[in-house]
């Protein structure tokens, strides 16, 4: 008994020794803290300051050790989506459908804004676009609609039910972008290890011509092999290929955006006051050649052809709306005829066609920001920030190249027409000639898709072939089996739905 109360009495003892010492290590800790952080130059190591009942506030985000983690960058990402880009929490920010469009804006400036080089990207910039697109654009699987579809009860009944299925037009463009971004992605790769061009450094840039601040191409003294001329040549059709098929994804989207009502009240009440009485006059003229009024129309500025883009997208508006109008008194009635408004939209749809093949790096005009700005569509928003980011950037490639080639030119001491002969006689392929571009936008067949554009399709003659030797699989015969989807459901020109005459579906809202 004697014994263990001695032991209990040790050990009591013991326990009270640690605490003591534990209480001194803790308070000299908490002197030593409260002093580094009363020292001149702020919160020594990182430490925050104290609060008035004095614990210490947690430290942010920023003041931690190392960089970000992925979870961290995406709840910053989403937080300002949620808040709309008000920081302040007030509820003054942007609807979601601009957050999300300038998101993707703001991130492929971020990632392709200094890639002014003909070269691959860095393996770290690259996985950061693919992960960060890739967080934007997964909003889109939670856009639906309704659709019917047949299900089998446990009696054997059938019946037809609505269920719930991704929204049609980005069950389609989405991946189509997709496609499109490895494509440019991997364009780019190409240009990897590459010996017969190359860049100057620093200071020793001086490029006096309007692309000032890109660096300057130097090639050898004797130019560039053929080898190297005619790949180059190959690389930038491949890349033109990509931004013909974001151009179109882009223009259908904006086309079926809403027109802002804001817009149409800024509109003048006859599309004469818009155009100016010159082109006013060659618009209506009996005889009208839209090549013709092109070349005679001062387009030697970036300015200029925005301007002129401004002017013909307002008319056609204002005199859709006459059109659409039936009241002769009201302010947007018309005393031309129905055949004739008719006429001038089709030659006014003509020259914007023109202007976009002719200027494909043109700013957008003011009807687009409109709609951008004022669109409430997420599903619009997502599809034509992508496929506008994509357009630029493959449309950047293609500066790059013809500035390689250019440096090329001027080595081997070549005169335009010189250099378009040796083009030819590489049976490269030739730039966008107007004409024959109008030629084959009227002979092109309706039911071509960016599915048969791509290649994405099967042959089906040659499944029927299969299917009547009998060597057809399973496989193939569920792909015949299965009905193509309608990519074109309706047709309607690019003024109809400038002036209001294509509304989404109902289903999408």
């Amino acid at each position: 008994m004697v014994r263990f109360l001695r032991r209990h009495s040790l050990d009591k003892s013991n326990s009270h020794t640690h605490l003591r010492k534990e209480e001194q290590e803790s308070n000299s800790c908490t002197e030593s803290d409260t002093a580094e952080m009363q020292e001149p130059g702020g919160n020594g190591g990182g430490g925050a300051p104290p609060l008035p009942n004095g614990r210490t506030a947690p430290r942010s985000r920023l003041a931690r050790d190392g960089p970000p983690s992925d979870l961290d960058v995406m709840k910053e990402r989403f937080a300002k989506l949620l808040l709309g880009e008000d920081m302040s929490g007030t509820g003054k920010g942007v609807p979601s459908a601009l957050a999300l469009s300038n998101a993707i804006t703001n991130l492929a400036a971020s990632v392709f804004g200094e890639h002014r080089k003909l070269e691959p990207m860095a393996p770290d910039t690259k996985e950061r676009w693919k992960k960060e697109v890739g967080w934007l654009l997964s909003v889109t699987d939670h856009i639906v609609e309704f659709v019917p579809t047949r299900q089998t009860a446990e009696n054997g009944t059938t019946m037809e039910i609505m269920s719930t299925a991704q929204r049609r037009d980005l069950q389609m463009n989405i991946p189509a972008l997709r496609k499109l971004d490895a494509m440019l992605i991997g364009y780019m790769d190409n240009f990897v290890d590459q010996t017969e061009f190359w860049y100057e450094k620093g200071g020793d840039n001086k490029r006096d011509d309007d692309k000032w601040w890109m660096p300057t191409v130097k090639v050898p003294a004797e130019g560039l092999s053929d080898v190297t001329r005619k790949w180059l040549q190959y690389q930038k059709e491949c890349v033109n290929q990509v931004l013909k098929a974001a151009m179109a994804i882009n223009a259908q989207v904006l086309v079926e955006m809403e027109i802002p009502e804001i817009y149409i009240e800024s509109l003048p009440k006859k599309g004469k006051t818009s155009l100016g009485d010159a082109i006013y006059r060659s618009i209506t003229d009996e005889e009208f050649d839209p090549i013709e009024f092109l070349e005679g129309v001062d387009l030697s500025t970036e300015h200029k052809v925005l301007d002129l883009k401004n002017r013909i997208e307002a008319s056609t508006i204002i005199w859709k709306r006459k059109m659409q109008t039936k009241d002769a008194k009201s302010s947007w009635g018309s005393i031309i005829s129905f055949e004739k408004r008719e006429q001038f939209e089709e030659r006014a749809e003509t020259i914007l066609h023109l202007l976009k093949l002719q200027f494909p790096g043109a700013p957008q005009s003011q009807l687009d920001i409109s709609k951008i700005q004022y669109n409430r569509d997420v599903g619009y928003a997502l599809l034509e920030s992508y496929s506008r980011v994509l357009e630029s950037l493959a449309y950047s490639v293609i500066s790059r190249i013809e500035d390689v080639l250019g440096a090329d030119a001027a080595a081997t001491n070549l005169t335009a027409s010189e250099a378009a002969r040796r083009q030819l006689e590489m049976n490269a392929p030739r730039k966008l000639d107007a004409r024959e571009e109008l030629e084959k936008l009227n002979e092109a067949p309706a039911s071509m898709t960016l599915y048969d554009f791509m290649g994405w399709h099967f042959d089906q003659d040659e499944l029927m072939r299969k299917k009547e030797e009998g060597t057809l699989d399973e496989a193939g015969e569920a792909m015949l089996l299965k009905k193509a989807p309608s990519l074109a459901p309706k047709k309607f020109s690019y003024v109809d739905s400038l002036a209001g005459g294509v509304r989404s579906p109902s289903a999408r809202h």
